[in-house]
């Protein structure tokens, strides 16, 4: 295995990491949570 061939499978890992992170950030079973986070900053604490 040569530099060029480790080079292409990491390309390969890492774009298919980013799809993961993508979908995972997408996915509705999360869009609760993000939206709460969202909303952080504007929380008054009494």
């Amino acid at each position: 295995m040569d530099i060029n061939t480790l080079r292409a499978i990491v390309t390969v890992v890492t774009f298919v990491v980013f799809i993961g992170i993508v979908t995972w950030a997408w996915s509705r079973r999360n869009q609760a949570a993000f939206d709460e986070a969202a909303q952080l900053p504007f929380r008054q604490d009494d």
